[in-house]
């Protein structure tokens, strides 16, 4: 990575939004909201989010070399990216979970991206990796050009855990983890599974996410 590149990349910085991981545009002092307005008014199924940067042209190229050019040697620099963003949470979770690749798109892309960044994040925190605990069920279409709603539908009975997972997860507080918040149905669909599975709270750590706020129940 050049340095002209690192430079390009906005790194998201306190004050965020606890929920979701949104930059505020100003530190509104001790006595301001920790959640954006969009999280007070329907809360993520995930506990609390951190991302490292926003998600725009710079950090975008670097994560589709990532992604899709088979550029592993990124993952060890997105996963310090993520420590530093998301140390608060990483000092409470019992153990790392990556979001999980259906089998056929892991043959396809023959690696999955969550699994490269989560891996050396657990290991630097010392906490417990659990790269089998979620499992993808449902071969899903690509979320890219999705409403907000068609994103949860589209992943709303994708995940589960598996049963080695199960054991390891009961009571345990999980990071979950992922390259991209976009409206956070898929992060959301998998905290679901790790709480109904017996987790006792799931928290998100990703790379990017969007500038954008979700969109809203209406």
């Amino acid at each position: 990575m050049t340095a002209g590149a690192w430079a390009r990349v906005a790194f998201l910085e306190d004050p965020v939004c606890d929920g979701c991981g949104a930059g505020f545009e100003m530190d509104g002092g001790p006595f301001a909201a920790a959640r954006c307005a969009a999280c007070l008014t329907r809360p993520y199924a995930f506990d609390r989010a951190r991302a490292a940067c926003v998600y725009d042209e710079a950090s975008r190229g670097l994560i589709l070399k990532f992604k899709h050019g088979d550029h592993q040697p990124y993952a060890p620099m997105f996963a310090r990216w993520i420590a530093r963003a998301a140390a608060p949470l990483l000092d409470e979770a019992d153990a790392v979970v990556p979001v999980p690749l259906h089998p056929l798109r892991l043959l396809s892309r023959r690696f999955n991206q969550a699994a490269e960044i989560a891996r050396p994040l657990a290991r630097g925190a010392g906490v417990d990796y659990l790269p089998d605990a979620l499992i993808r069920t449902t071969h899903t279409n690509s979320q890219g050009g999705k409403s907000a709603r068609g994103r949860r539908l589209n992943v709303r009975k994708a995940f589960a855990v598996s049963e080695s997972g199960r054991r390891r997860i009961r009571g345990r507080r999980i990071l979950l983890v992922d390259d991209v918040l976009t409206t956070g149905a898929t992060a959301e669909a998998c905290a679901r599974a790790l709480v109904e599975a017996g987790a006792r709270a799931v928290d998100l750590a990703v790379v990017a996410r969007v500038r954008t706020a979700r969109e809203l129940p209406v």
